[in-house]
């Protein structure tokens, strides 16, 4: 790899070999001879004068690529279609008279883009599965330790560690319904010609439509594809690439929701997400455990979020039939956003793999705001024994406010209990206060729903998806 160049982190950090491979040259330039070979293959079924020959000479070579001719040649035309359709019969004199017959460089160029992103987006499919299969198994191991809830990042009503889990889990579910809508309406450009009125096919089948209408779905299902859009200009509607991209962005936003979650979580020493053994957190600060995976889960998801808006621009801005202003921006801005969500989701799979959960912790900082949360309980149990609720209700809140003044402005434990207990218009011990306080009591139906989002949401997932399994990411820290 030369040291000279710029070089892609993408590429360099932290995609997947699996990803990158099908934004490569060698996927893009097998699949434009996949495509040849279809299209040769279809008209010669439909009678155009292609030869069984000609058509086995070029699968001969369908991916024995000469680059080399390929580049000297475009140095000449300045065309990168038939540079390689000029390379191509090189390697297949007989078949070189028919290669590309009658279509234009879209018919290579936008079926490969689609069947490419086609591709990329089964990979993220398996890869979101991979990652609720983790958070799954996290959260039935966690589904009934308590945890204070959040809301403002103000402690509210206590939760488990497991039901947060399901949140997670939940925003990866609608990225997944997302994504296979996405494949289940997958459909190629086909043959549609210089503008999309297929009129070069027309000619050379000699006036017959239906032909050139089963010339479409030929070369379709020969790539595996159950049909192709019903009309295009020149090429395949950019609005394709703004849904593949909008796709790619809710999964990063989720991504990144998980990973805010964690950096707040580690900052308050109850979830950690996993820590090399010699790993450094800080070059100054020996003692530092940063959460630098989450953090970079952070940093690509920004950066597809923001990538998102270009095909919805090029989309917009695209005029009649075609325009080349697009062709830049998507070379860029697709295989990009593809490999950050590829990177995006290896690192939230091993985060979540990892994830260190420290119950003292949590019960600490729980016990600490489970007074206040309890005083609501401790006022109905006092109205119970004979009690006034509105004096009571004053009472708890003076307390209440001493209490916290005393957290606050002195630093000291919470005395909240200690205070009610020596008030003798509730009537209560200290000890029987504290056998208030059991955690379990204030998550309502946590433990439920998680066994419920579990069972009913989340397993059904996974037996769908039960024989999918990608390779475990090697994370670069």
């Amino acid at each position: 790899m030369a040291k000279d160049v710029y070089e892609s982190p993408l590429s360099a950090r932290y995609a997947s070999r699996e990803m990158q491979y099908l934004f490569s040259p060698d996927m893009k330039f097998c699949t434009w001879r996949r495509l040849w070979i279809a299209l040769a293959e279809a008209e010669m079924e439909l009678g155009l004068p292609v030869t069984e020959e000609q058509v086995e000479e070029l699968k001969a070579h369908a991916s024995d690529i000469n680059y080399e001719v390929a580049q000297e040649r475009e140095k000449v035309v300045r065309h990168d279609v038939m540079s390689h359709v000029y390379a191509y019969g090189q390697q297949c004199p007989k078949a070189a008279g028919i290669i590309h017959l009658g279509a234009t460089s879209c018919y290579v160029g936008d079926n490969t883009d689609i069947i490419i992103m086609t591709k990329a987006l089964e990979l993220v499919r398996n890869k979101l599965v991979n990652v609720l299969r983790v958070l799954a198994a996290f959260a039935e191991e966690y589904k009934s330790l308590p945890t204070l809830a959040f809301t403002h990042f103000q402690p509210a009503q206590p939760t488990t560690v497991g039901k947060r889990a399901t949140l997670w889990m939940q925003d990866l579910l609608m990225d997944l319904e997302d994504v296979e809508y996405q494949l289940s309406k997958a459909k190629l450009l086909g043959s549609k010609g210089t503008t999309g009125t297929q009129a070069s096919f027309l000619e050379l089948f000699e006036g017959d439509h239906e032909k050139v209408k089963e010339l479409d779905e030929r070369i379709a299902k020969k790539l595996g594809y159950p049909t192709c859009f019903a009309v295009s200009g020149q090429t395949y509607s950019r609005k394709l690439d703004s849904q593949m991209l909008s796709i790619l962005s809710g999964i990063a936003q989720s991504a990144a929701k998980f990973s805010n979650d964690i950096r707040l979580l580690q900052h308050l020493k109850e979830v950690e997400e996993p820590f090399e053994k010699g790993q450094i957190g800080s070059s100054a600060m020996a003692y530092k455990r940063n959460p630098m995976r989450s953090e970079r889960i952070a940093s690509l998801a920004r950066y597809v979020m923001a990538d998102a808006l270009n095909p919805a621009m090029t989309m917009a801005t695209q005029w009649f039939e075609r325009t080349l202003d697009d062709s830049a921006n998507k070379r860029i801005s697709v295989p990009e956003a593809f490999l950050a969500v590829d990177g995006i989701l290896d690192l939230y799979g091993n985060v979540a793999d990892g994830l260190v959960v420290y119950p003292k912790v949590i019960e600490q900082h729980m016990m600490r705001e489970l007074p206040f949360m309890a005083t609501e309980n401790i006022m109905m149990d006092a109205v119970k024994r004979g009690g006034n609720r509105q004096e009571l209700h004053e009472r708890i809140r003076v307390h209440s406010m001493e209490a916290a003044r005393v957290v606050k402005e002195q630093g000291g434990e919470n005395d909240l209990l200690q205070r009610i207990a020596g008030d003798p218009v509730f009537g209560v011990t200290l000890e029987e206060l504290r056998a208030i306080l059991q955690p379990e009591k204030y998550v309502g139906r946590a433990p439920r729903q998680t066994e419920e989002f579990l069972a009913g949401a989340v397993d059904p997932v996974l037996e769908k998806y039960k024989d999918v399994e990608t390779e475990k990411a090697e994370v670069m820290v």
